[in-house]
């Protein structure tokens, strides 16, 4: 019985050494699958910041310190310069003028002109 239990202990710590491995492969490959995301997140012409940041924040604390992190945080800090720089404008780079300040400098609209009226058969 003693050399059954020296036996076991060491099989148990092997069981527990590779369900520690099985979930750090699965977060490793949970996190490269979220920095994949986005990445394809800031390629969209429309991005949520928001969600390609917590996709970013769940890869580094996963432990991947790889390229594609710093590719995406980069694009992610590119995206928000070009947005704040851009933000406000018009095509022509002149700024937008609020519509309360449109309105007061506007002349005042006159009416439509109405349409002749139709005239109308007469039955004989």
């Amino acid at each position: 019985m003693v050399i059954e239990a020296a036996l076991i202990k060491p099989v148990v710590d092997v069981l527990i050494g590779l369900f520690k491995q099985g979930d750090h492969l699965r977060l490793q490959h949970n996190a490269e699958a979220a920095i994949r995301e986005a990445i394809l997140e800031l390629l969209l012409a429309q991005p949520d910041e928001n969600k390609a940041e917590a996709r970013i924040a769940v890869a580094k604390a996963a432990g991947i310190l790889s390229e594609d992190v710093v590719l995406a945080e980069d694009m992610l800090k590119k995206h928000r310069a070009t947005k704040s720089r851009t933000n406000g404008k018009a095509a022509t780079g002149r700024k937008r003028r609020p519509a309360a300040a449109k309105a007061a400098d506007a002349p005042p609209a006159r009416p439509a002109p109405k349409p002749p009226a139709r005239k109308t058969k007469t039955s004989s």
